[in-house]
């Protein structure tokens, strides 16, 4: 009995807490970092009353998790439960910073005139602060309400489609861009990366057993500060890298009260302003609804039988504190349960996590922290939850459907091949010269329009395309031109494929003034109409061909999965 009290504890919680604690300790600073790098947001500001509300609902939500886990030791009997990892949203922290946050700023400080005093800059920050609110309040209240139908869409959507859409994200983005950063300073890059991959791949153990991610970032944070020894008495650079906040910035955070004004409810006078930025928020918050679905997924692959409709709940409930509080990022469940697993952790992290992030934002001491310690010894553990997760995709799916996993990932491709074209064509050296999209070759401009569009939604887009090539291989016509013909209304409206900048929804309706939330160019209209139209084809074309095309069993066989747990 004893042994089973403490079975929600492991000595791999330790590497677990770890890296989820560093990958929120992350988003919160650069949260901070790029509101005012990119939008001279100010960080005293950020630092004082967006922090601390943000950190509340990861404090809320891990709990929360927490406790989902020990009520599944209790029902399973099982002590090898590993809890939900929950965080802050990686994609919807850009979405707020630079199509919520960062204008809303800028336009409330253009209303102030060109040469703004303090006064200006302080009310402009705090009317960005409380539209942030207004879309992160919605974003929780419309999770609340996908909650209800969480459960459906697990039933209804196939592991290739639910564990595809996962490694879309994993290795593609949560692995290629912590690859490019360690390659920026492999001296200490390398170094960590290769203690992470030995321990925690290929479970080879440290001197004196050390965890993993603990010894990866000891070594590799050793390393660092020799090598800026070195840089300090030579002219060598060996690093190239930045620190993304200073000591001041630092200390101006500690002990922050004023997030408190938040229970005055002021922010609610903008919900008229916020209102034109829902169409932005809105698909970010679907997007974490299925990344929650996925991962609820993904932890039963896992052997973790999670309720859908609960894990989506949690989240939903977590962002609605989180905004209430005062936060303007969203939370969501991570998609490392398997890696977390995998380094051993069972429900323990999740409660250090919650503790230590909560804390970290109410005292204000998380700045310092992520001074100390140095991001290029901490990224290779998201390498290693992104190898996890891809290879968990594969294995707890049929090998019948490892295409459709495939197909799922070229979505998530696309993402990759336009932010890497953006940076370069906003790059200042090419803006001087005055080369910018509209003036390369048409060819050109065309391919890069439809990266926008695979872009846009574009878990969505996984999640339905490789839940209807599943359908196919498994002969199951008709539920596969319903779905590409979900796909022509989701394009419609913008929910996949949004043509616009930013890539919100929209209803279409032809006008002469621009107006938010409706696509009134001709242009965009007629790609939406085709794009429409083309899964429509495709969807009448798969229906007709089911006529002659014998339907198959629903006991589609599942013993061709590599899960262990399957067997």
């Amino acid at each position: 009995m004893a042994n089973q009290r403490f079975s929600w504890t492991s000595v791999g919680d330790f590497n677990a807490f770890f890296g989820l604690m560093l990958d929120n300790l992350a988003g919160l600073v650069l949260t901070v970092t790029l509101l005012n790098g990119v939008f001279g947001f100010p960080v005293n500001f950020a630092m004082r009353y967006m922090v601390p509300g943000t950190a509340i609902g990861v404090l809320v939500g891990d709990l929360l998790f927490f406790l989902m886990a020990l009520w599944l030791i209790r029902r399973t009997g099982r002590r090898d439960v590993t809890a939900m990892p929950l965080g802050l949203d990686t994609p919807s922290t850009f979405g707020m910073i630079f199509m919520v946050l960062g204008p809303a700023y800028r336009t409330a400080l253009a209303a102030a005139g060109t040469e703004p005093a303090l006064e200006d800059v302080d009310a402009a920050a705090r009317h960005a602060w409380h539209i942030g609110i207004c879309c992160i309040v919605f974003s929780g209240l419309l999770k609340l309400v996908f909650a209800f139908i969480a459960p459906w869409a697990r039933r209804t959507f196939p592991r290739a489609g639910l564990l595809g859409s996962l490694a879309a994200i994993a290795l593609v983005l949560i692995t290629f861009f912590p690859i490019l950063e360690i390659f920026a300073a492999p001296l200490v890059g390398l170094l960590s990366l290769s203690i992470v991959l030995t321990t925690l791949i290929a479970r080879i153990s440290l001197p004196l057993r050390i965890p993993g991610a603990l010894g990866a970032v000891l070594v590799a944070g050793v390393v660092y500060y020799l090598i800026l020894g070195i840089e300090y008495v030579s002219d060598l650079s060996l690093l190239h890298s930045d620190p993304k906040l200073r000591w001041d910035d630092a200390k101006a955070g500690l002990l922050p009260t004023e997030w408190t004004t938040v229970f005055s409810f002021a922010w609610i006078e903008a919900w008229r302003d916020a209102i034109q930025y829902l169409p932005i928020v809105t698909p970010f918050a679907i997007a974490t609804v299925v990344g929650g679905i996925d991962c609820t997924e993904s932890a039963a692959a896992a052997g973790d039988e999670y309720p859908t409709g609960g894990v989506i709940a949690v989240e939903a409930v977590a962002t609605v504190i989180a905004g209430v509080c005062g936060g303007v990022i969203q939370t969501t469940p991570y998609i490392g349960h398997p890696a977390y697993k995998a380094m051993g952790g069972r429900a323990a992290y999740t409660l250090a996590t919650a503790l230590f992030i909560g804390s970290a934002g109410l005292l204000g001491y998380f700045g310092y922290i992520y001074l100390v310690v140095p991001p290029v010894a901490i990224i290779p553990i998201l390498v290693f939850v992104g190898l996890e997760i891809g290879a968990q995709s594969f294995a707890a799916t049929p090998k019948r459907h490892y295409t459709a996993v495939a197909l799922a990932m070229i979505p998530a491709l696309a993402v990759l091949g336009k932010g890497m074209a953006d940076k370069v064509l906003t790059d200042p050296a090419l803006a001087t010269a005055g080369v910018t999209s509209s003036s390369l070759l048409p060819e050109n401009q065309s391919a890069l329009e439809v990266l926008h569009l695979l872009n846009g939604g574009f878990i969505i887009t996984s999640l339905v395309w490789a839940s209807a090539l599943a359908a196919l291989i498994d002969r199951k016509l008709v539920r596969g031109s319903m779905l590409f013909f979900a796909c022509g209304v989701l394009t419609m409206f913008g929910v996949i494929h949004s043509p616009k900048p930013n890539f919100e929804l929209f209803v279409i309706w032809p006008s002469d003034q621009p107006i938010s939330g409706v696509l009134s160019d001709p242009h965009q209209i007629q790609t939406v109409l085709v794009m429409a139209a083309s899964y429509a084809l495709v969807g009448a074309f798969l229906l007709g061909l089911s006529r002659f095309t014998p339907e198959a069993n629903d006991e589609s066989p599942e013993d061709e999965t590599d899960d262990p747990t399957a067997h």
